[in-house]
């Protein structure tokens, strides 16, 4: 059993980083839209394409209030849901199995 605990908490490790990851790309998506750049530039263009599919989505279901565009706050409190959901779950049962 200590093979799928430690299984469980390298994947859990991993999913958790990469969600950490993902909320700093989604940071600079915000602090980009503030700001004139050139969208040719390789950095800008890898932060739109990682994160305008999720946001497109939420985009689409999430009303514009006041002209702001909420969809990166709702994103970064899915992200954070997961990771307090999903990651320490993912921990708890790989403490359980050992």
């Amino acid at each position: 059993m200590f093979v799928l605990a430690n299984l469980l908490f390298a994947a859990a490790q991993v999913i958790d980083y990469a969600l950490w990851a993902y909320i700093w790309i989604l940071i600079a998506r915000v602090v980009i839209s503030f700001v004139q750049v050139d969208t040719n530039n390789p950095i800008v263009r890898f932060v739109y394409g990682v994160t305008e599919p999720v946001l497109e989505r939420v985009r689409a279901r999430l009303p514009v209030v006041s002209g702001f565009d909420l969809s990166p706050v709702a994103v970064w409190l899915a992200v954070i849901f997961l990771q307090h959901f999903v990651v320490r779950s993912l921990f708890d049962l790989a403490m359980a199995l050992r």
